[in-house]
């Protein structure tokens, strides 16, 4: 039995510690790009609340408004959809630091698959954001505003219209990466296309179970989630076939000796 040397033992921990200050310094910087990119973006928190309340506020009767209940709505719900631009901004710089963290220990043919996810699984975020604003939030907010009973003032608090298109924009970034999703679950070799292909079935249902559980109660919004999802399910499907699993490299027999 082989016991460790004083001096492995030493040189584990100073490496781990080295790690540690080195995510730490990546950490500090990712966060200070989001704090500067946040103070440059401070003087037109209004006006970025107001492009983001653009689609509800186009479609409310003649008079009709947005409201604050909170006494200090007004000023931080601005500051939270400020923060959330800046991080949104700020995000190439902070998956940059994190790949510059995670690159060294990965090998040659792991940073040719991570990168490229990584950058597509942004790109899809920002995809599924866009779908939701320019064409979900229209249609969802004028179908409510048809709806409305007679002699009801339909109007929100700016704070729960937050919350509302956060979780939406989540919803919709996460729909759009289900492309990635079965590409690295083909890769790895968890599943093969003709079993992705045998689960279209209950993947057309959960699409739809998971559109009624994360828009608002009504078909429409459920129908323009559950489509996507499973559309992109397709996608990925017909991508994955192209990429294919990582082929295995062929192992030797333990009695093989080398020439």
């Amino acid at each position: 039995m082989s016991l460790d040397s004083p001096d492995d033992n030493g040189q584990a921990e100073e490496s781990f510690l080295s790690h540690l200050v080195e995510l730490r310094d990546r950490l500090i910087r990712a966060l200070l790009a989001v704090v500067v990119v946040f103070v440059c973006l401070f003087p037109w928190s209004k006006e970025l609340y107001s492009l983001l309340a653009n689609p509800l506020l186009a479609t409310l009767p003649a008079g009709g408004q947005m409201i604050a209940t909170d006494v200090v709505g007004v000023f931080l719900v601005p500051m939270k959809v400020t923060m959330m631009v800046a991080f949104l901004i700020a995000l190439p710089y902070v998956l940059f630091q994190a790949w510059a963290f995670v690159a060294p220990g990965l090998y040659a043919h792991e940073k040719r698959l991570v990168l490229p996810l990584v950058i597509a699984s942004v790109l899809l975020f920002f995809c599924g954001m866009a779908f939701a604003y320019f064409l979900v939030f229209p249609t969802v907010f004028g179908f409510m505003a048809k709806v409305a009973p007679e002699g009801v003032a339909w109007m929100t608090d700016i704070d729960k219209y937050l919350s509302f298109v956060l979780s939406t924009f989540v919803a919709f970034g996460i729909t759009f990466e289900v492309p990635v999703i079965v590409i690295v679950l083909v890769r790895i070799g968890l599943v093969d296309i003709a079993k992705l292909k045998e689960w279209r079935p209950y993947v057309i249902v959960g699409a739809f179970v998971i559109g009624a559980i994360f828009t608002p109660p009504d078909v429409l919004s459920q129908i323009m989630l559950a489509v996507p999802l499973w559309l992109l399910y397709e996608l990925g499907i017909i991508l994955a076939s192209f990429i294919g699993r990582r082929p295995e490299r062929p192992t030797l027999p333990a009695d093989h000796k080398p020439e």
